[in-house]
C-alpha cells in the first residue's frame, strides 16, 4: 500500500481544530509528548513499515521556507 498524500480526512477543518485544542494548556514539553504519543498510536494503527518509512521521508522533505514557498 503506497502512502496516500491526497486529502483523505472527513471534516479536515474540524479535525485540525480538535488537534490544536488538544494542546491547550500544555507546556511545550507536554505538547511535544502529546505529539509523540499521537504519532506512535497512528503508526501502530497503520502498521505497514514501508508506508511509515515513506511517510518519514515525505515529512522530512516537505519543509516549508519561512516565506511559505515550496511544495
Amino acid at each position: 500500500m503506497p502512502l496516500n498524500t491526497k486529502p483523505n480526512i472527513p471534516g479536515p477543518d474540524e479535525f485540525y481544530a480538535e488537534l490544536i485544542q488538544s494542546h491547550d494548556g500544555l507546556s511545550d514539553d507536554e505538547s511535544a509528548a502529546l505529539n509523540a504519543r499521537l504519532i506512535l498510536l497512528l503508526a501502530n494503527h497503520i502498521g505497514d513499515r514501508s508506508v511509515l518509512s515513506e511517510a518519514i521521508v515525505a515529512a522530512r522533505l516537505d519543509r516549508r521556507s519561512p516565506e511559505g514557498a515550496g511544495s
